[in-house]
């Protein structure tokens, strides 16, 4: 469904990203891990279009989206929700989940969509008529995920949603991620810096490490892996 080939992403002349490649297929879960600064982010943001690589291909099916402007990749059902929650917090809960339905599909299907969002996140469905802005960043992580929702995406893409919350609010996100993979139909490509927590959740997995892909295979050969052992899950 999604292939990165070998993406090349710079900043002022410093390369962010250097040759990565990365697949992600219908309805997989895929987890990008790795330290703060190693390109994860970056990697998103190139996938979504909101950064142009410098060399590379990036393909969704059988479309060259190299060089398409980020809405276009988002009408494609590609829907990056970035770290820091991003609401409209002058506008009600209910009012940021309906800008989440601006595909014509999502369109058709907004109130169906809904319900189901609400069914993820019912905490959303008693805070309807509140403002964005006055929900708690857990709260609006979840109205975050939930707009991205109503978009009816093919791909979601997650960067650090459990950033800055509490264990037991981003054990409630990871919850809601599970339940996502199994209500929707849709694939997902997680960036966390819970590396347990994002290793459980998918399929495969890649290590980015200073902008390149140092490691990558299923989920229980990376959990089984010493070096991973060490340097991300805090055990051997």
């Amino acid at each position: 469904m999604l292939s990165v080939k070998e993406i090349t992403t710079a900043y002022s002349g410093m390369e962010a990203l250097q040759r990565v490649s990365i697949q992600l297929e219908e309805e997989e879960s895929v987890s990008i891990i790795g330290p703060n600064g190693a390109g994860k982010s970056t990697l998103l943001k190139t996938i979504s279009g909101t950064v142009k690589c410098a060399s590379g291909e990036i393909y969704f099916s059988d479309i060259n989206i190299t060089k398409m402007d980020a809405h276009k990749r988002t009408q494609l059902g590609i829907i990056h929700i970035p770290e820091g929650r991003r609401v409209f917090p002058s506008l009600m809960v209910s009012e940021n989940l309906e800008l989440g339905a601006y595909r014509s599909e999502a369109r058709a299907s907004t109130r169906e969509n809904l319900e189901i969002v609400l069914e993820i996140f019912p905490i959303l469905k008693e805070r309807r008529n509140q403002l964005g802005g006055t929900l708690s960043g857990g709260e609006q992580q979840m109205l975050a995920i939930g707009r991205g929702l109503m978009g009816m995406p093919h791909i979601l893409m997650l960067d650090e949603p459990s950033l800055g919350l509490s264990p037991l609010l981003a054990d409630r996100i990871f919850k809601a991620i599970r339940d996502i993979r199994q209500r929707m139909k849709l694939s997902i490509l997680l960036v966390e810096q819970r590396a347990i927590e994002a290793l459980e959740l998918c399929d495969r997995g890649y290590i980015l490490e200073t902008g390149r892909i140092t490691l990558a295979g299923v989920r229980e050969t990376l959990m089984g892996n010493p070096i991973v052992q060490k340097a991300y899950l805090g055990t051997m």
